[in-house]
C-alpha cells in the first residue's frame, strides 16, 4: 500500500537520468549507454558475489540489452565501414560473454567485458569531450537496483 523506502531515491534517479537523456546530444546518448551498461555489469557482479541470482540475472540482462539493443543497434554498418563491422562483432562477443558469465557465475568474465566497454568508452569520450555527460549516472542503492525493461 505504501511506496517502498527506496521509492524516492529511485524516482529521483529516474528524473536525473531522463533529464540527462533529454538534454544529451547523439554523442552524449552513446556515452550514457556505455555508463549504463558498465553500471549494470557492476551491479550484476555485486549480486553474483552475494549469490542473489535473480537480481544478478536482471542486472546482466539489462547490460546485454544496452549493449545489443543500444550500442550495437546504433552502429551504421553501411557508412561505418570496417570500424563499425569490428565494433558489431565485439558487441556480439560481449553479449555472449555476459550470458556465459551469468550461467557460470564467473566474475572475471564480467571484468573482461567491463574493461572492453571502458576502452571503447574512453575512445568515444575523447572524440568529443564536451558532448559526454559531465558526471556518471548515479547508483541508487546496489542492494536493490530497479531496471525498467
Amino acid at each position: 500500500m505504501y511506496p517502498s523506502k527506496n521509492f524516492g531515491a529511485s524516482a529521483y534517479a529516474r528524473v536525473g537520468l531522463e533529464s540527462g537523456v533529454n538534454g544529451a546530444s547523439p554523442h552524449g546518448l552513446i556515452a550514457l549507454l556505455f555508463q549504463g551498461a558498465r553500471r549494470a555489469i557492476s551491479i550484476g557482479r555485486v549480486h553474483m558475489e552475494r549469490k542473489d541470482f535473480m537480481e544478478k540475472g536482471k542486472a546482466l540482462s539489462h547490460a546485454i540489452t544496452i549493449i545489443g539493443g543500444g550500442l550495437q543497434q546504433s552502429l551504421n554498418l553501411e557508412q561505418g565501414g570496417d570500424l563499425a563491422r569490428k565494433l558489431n562483432s565485439l558487441y556480439d562477443y560481449m553479449t555472449r560473454r555476459l550470458l556465459e558469465a551469468n550461467l557460470k557465475n564467473d566474475p572475471t568474465m564480467l571484468l573482461e567485458v567491463d574493461g572492453l566497454l571502458a576502452t571503447i568508452e574512453e575512445g568515444w569520450t575523447a572524440i568529443d569531450p564536451e558532448a559526454a555527460p559531465k558526471s556518471p549516472v548515479q547508483n541508487t542503492r546496489l542492494s536493490s537496483p530497479s531496471f525498467n525493461f
